[in-house]
């Protein structure tokens, strides 16, 4: 039997289509206002009936435009050029080789749209810029192709006497043309509005709001946008072929490059991405220069003017401008009462297949990131890769779901090789993922969001809907929101989600497509205790559906109470597999999280005795995070002068949000921060700086293109005085960095780069010097140099506090330290105290 909460939810109209014609009102709008355009094409004279068919054109390639820039995010300058092939093709084949306008106008559109294919496969490899230049020079080079073909085109002569068609009654010339000219508006108009609304339109939507994330549902984006550029060429193609007639001739100068700006600033005007924006920018662009010509030489100054307000007051266009007033001024009406809906698993119950890694590797330039990885996901099970930062995990996801083509090595679904597909491919495979950052469709609704996923990447008509809008489809994706507990509106843009919804959704969205694999990179990232055990309960219910869940996430707490088995990743190798009670267990995984003081000579925690010491910095009841949940909660911390203070815990407890918010990079939301008795919660990263507080960032973030000695010598940027001297001191200090001094930064190793960091940061003149994770990514070697360094600094009376996570290296240099759980203090005391304290070993491997 039916489930009653499914037909309720099919029998529910779905959500309103923002971008499609919904209300029969609207079609008995559009059908009056083009029998009124009609009318007038009839009856005004030859010049007005020009004028009107001139804006028709130019709406027709609004239209192909908002599909490329409404839909699909993609800018073009050059559709000039596709317009120009158009009218040329109807002029050389109705003159030249006898055709009749009715075949030569149709072919001259296909012409044009062929064109747009071959400029789209190279063009949409690249972006933004790079795009527009590259369709810029396209028309440029078809503006020059067509004055030195003169024996085809008649070069800059042009081509004469291009015919009008007849409509017969009577109809032909100019007025044939206008009247063709808005009927194909009208009905293009049509077509835009199904387009939208349609499947194809969301996966251009989706397209435009994430490639990465389109990509995990199996929409493939190099197709959906050269389709969309094969579309808009074949439109200013189509406008074109009527352009000649209209006109009667064609010349190289009818085709410049201001056409393209003023096609560009329709779309713009009126509203990218809204069905009317094309015709609204069309009237604008055509009959604002009319209505101004009595101001003679000043019209086009005048016109740019009244451009550019438009621009600022609406920057949405008109249409957009239009929408949000009506939206003002309409009275508000109470959200609708939510109605649940059964969250029973709406996935089909079916054997699913395994994932399997062997001897799988990743090499980027010469950093080896993943090095001979193997392991098995067995079936409804959640598998977990932990590992301390930089040991490969994400690299490990991305290679399994087909961003990163292995330099080594592969894996299997079910037994079929996957590596070396594209990640599209390997998404219609079976295996599905979120992202450290939430990668949701913005432009697009809840539901839609979801909806979408369920046709992995097959699409259907191009003017289609059933796919993705159909009841059936509908039903099965409100049962799958529910089953993933988001409870908000289904209508609401993704855009405007709260942050533990987002992850919700975007879980749904993730088994929408029905995976046999979930790969999932810290879901619970920015997530509060109580949203933690719902996402916690949430991933083991999906297992025990039949699905491989597999797991990176730093809470260990939420590791090992969900997972039925670990993958431990070090430096890109698999250091032990197991249950979480072996892992925990586990010597090596220890030491892998934990770091290991041998590395420095004498590597025993030695305290100098600083009680009686005044305090330099003081943290008290910080609070402070990302979104509406915090990061920290109460931080309360204290940094005595000359002495180093190590800040200790697992990935994501919070230790570089609170090193951002001492260095004025993340404002707290209560609490305080003093320095040498100055409040420094409301001053800006410059101000802190110059007050002697300098971060040497986690990641170095060196400026890469410029030389070593460029990048110490920005360091005193704020303090120039007897600045090379003081360069001199860095490289006495650092004297590798003296073999690389005019080297660019970007080509240094590492421990290199790490090494120029701090060596920035010492020429800042600190009075304490935040360190972040120094040793990330290096080597022992290189790990044990830069900490004798640090060590230096330490026996100069330097005050340092350090964030690292090799927690006994660093508690091997530390007079104290602190440890951060879930964004809280859950220990402190001295470097001695915490090294044997067991909360050290709980906060990186939760407890038993």
């Amino acid at each position: 039997m039916k489930n009653p909460s499914i037909a309720v939810a099919a029998a529910r109209p779905a959500a309103p289509l923002a971008f499609g014609l919904a209300r029969p009102w609207q079609l008995a709008c559009a059908l009056l206002a083009l029998g009124l355009a009609c009318a007038l094409a009839l009856n005004l004279n030859s010049y007005y009936v020009f004028v009107a068919a001139s804006i028709a054109l130019t709406a027709i390639v609004g239209i192909g435009l908002n599909v490329l820039l409404g839909l699909t995010g993609q800018v073009s300058f050059g559709h000039v050029g596709f317009y120009a092939i158009g009218a040329y093709a109807v002029a050389i084949l109705t003159t030249k080789l006898g055709w009749s306008f009715w075949l030569a106008w149709p072919a001259a559109a296909l012409i044009s749209g062929a064109f747009g294919v071959l400029l789209a496969l190279p063009a949409l490899r690249v972006k933004g810029p790079y795009l527009a230049m590259i369709t810029i020079a396209f028309s440029f080079i078809v503006q020059h192709a067509i004055v030195e073909m003169r024996a085809v085109t008649g070069g800059q002569n042009g081509i004469m006497g291009v015919g009008a068609p007849s409509l017969g009654l009577g109809l032909g010339g100019e007025q044939a043309v206008a009247l063709l000219a808005l009927v194909s508006a009208a009905l293009l108009f049509a077509g835009y509005a199904w387009l939208a609304r349609g499947t194809w339109g969301a996966a251009m939507r989706a397209v435009k709001d994430s490639e990465t994330a389109s990509e995990s549902i199996g929409i493939n984006p190099l197709v959906i946008k050269t389709v969309a550029f094969a579309l808009s060429a074949l439109l200013a193609g189509l406008a074109g072929g009527l352009f000649a007639p209209l006109s009667g001739f064609v010349t190289p100068d009818s085709f410049g490059f201001m056409q393209s700006i003023l096609f560009m600033l329709v779309v713009v005007v009126g509203g990218a991405g809204s069905v009317a924006g094309p015709l609204v920018g069309a009237l604008v662009v055509g009959l604002l220069p009319e209505m101004l010509s009595a101001l003679a030489e000043y019209r086009l100054l005048f016109f740019g003017g009244l451009l550019l307000l438009v621009l600022w007051l609406a920057p949405d266009g008109v249409v957009g401008a239009l929408r949000g007033l009506l939206r003002r001024l309409r009275p508000a009406t109470a959200a609708p009462a939510f109605q649940p809906v059964s969250a029973d698993l709406a996935l089909p119950a079916r054997p699913r297949q395994t994932l399997a890694a062997r001897e799988l590797g990743m090499v980027f330039g010469g950093v080896r990131a993943v090095s001979g990885l193997s392991f098995d996901v067995p079936a409804a099970a959640v598998t977990s890769l932990i590992g301390p930062n930089g040991a490969g995990k994400t690299t490990a996801l991305n290679m399994l779901s087909g961003f990163y083509k292995p330099s080594a090595g592969g894996f299997t679904l079910g037994g079929r090789a996957l590596q070396g597909q594209a990640s599209f491919r390997v998404a219609r495979s079976g295996i599905a993922r979120t992202y450290q950052t939430s990668q949701l469709f913005g432009s697009l609704s809840v539901e839609d969001n979801v909806a979408l996923a369920v046709c992995r990447g097959r699409l259907g008509s191009l003017l289609g809907a059933r796919r993705y809008a159909a009841p059936e489809v509908r039903a099965f994706t409100r049962r799958l929101l529910a089953y993933c507990g988001y409870l908000g509106a289904l209508d609401l843009p993704a855009s405007g989600l709260a942050h533990v919804d987002r992850r919700l959704v975007e879980i749904a969205r993730a088994l929408a497509a029905d995976p046999d694999v979930l790969l999932l990179d810290e879901p619970a990232a920015g997530l509060s205790s109580d949203d933690k055990h719902k996402l916690g309960r949430l991933l083991r219910r999906i297992a025990d559906a039949g699905i491989s869940v597999v797991l990176v996430e730093h809470d260990m707490a939420l590791v090992m109470g969900i997972s039925d088995r670990l993958v431990v990743l070090d430096a890109g190798q698999r250091l032990a597999v197991g249950t979480p009670a072996e892992i925990q267990d586990n010597a090596a995984v220890r030491q892998a999280y934990l770091g290991e003081a041998a590395l420095l000579d004498g590597g025993t925690a030695r305290v100098r005795g600083l009680p009686d010491a005044p305090e330099v910095l003081g943290v008290g009841q910080l609070v402070t995070g990302y979104g509406a949940e915090p990061v920290l909660h109460g931080i309360d911390l204290q940094v005595r002068r000359g002495e180093m203070v190590a800040l200790l815990g697992a990935n994501g407890a919070g230790k570089s949000t609170l090193m951002r918010a001492l260095a004025g990079l993340q404002r707290p939301v209560q609490g305080g921060i003093h320095f040498e008795g100055a409040d420094l919660t409301r001053l800006p990263a410059e101000a802190i700086v110059a007050r002697g507080l300098v971060l040497v960032p986690e990641g170095r973030q060196v400026f890469g293109e410029l030389s070593v000695l460029d990048n110490i010598r920005l360091g005193a940027f704020l303090d120039p005085r007897d600045m090379e001297a003081r360069v001199e001191q860095m490289l006495q200090r650092f004297p590798r960095l003296r073999e690389r001094l005019h080297q660019r930064a970007g080509l240094l190793s590492g421990g290199e780069q790490q090494m120029l960091a701090v060596a920035r940061g010492l020429m800042s003149r600190p009075r304490i010097l935040l360190l972040d994770e120094p040793s990330l990514g290096l080597a022992p070697k290189v790990i044990a140099e830069l900490f004798d360094a640090l060590d230096r600094l330490r026996q100069e009376d330097m005050t340092i506090l350090l964030v690292d996570q090799m927690a006994a290296l660093a508690l091997s240099l530390a007079d104290r330290a602190y440890v951060i759980e879930g964004g809280r203090v859950v220990a402190q005391g001295s470097a001695a105290e915490i090294a044997a304290d067991e909360a050290l070993t709980q906060a990186y491997l939760g407890g038993h």
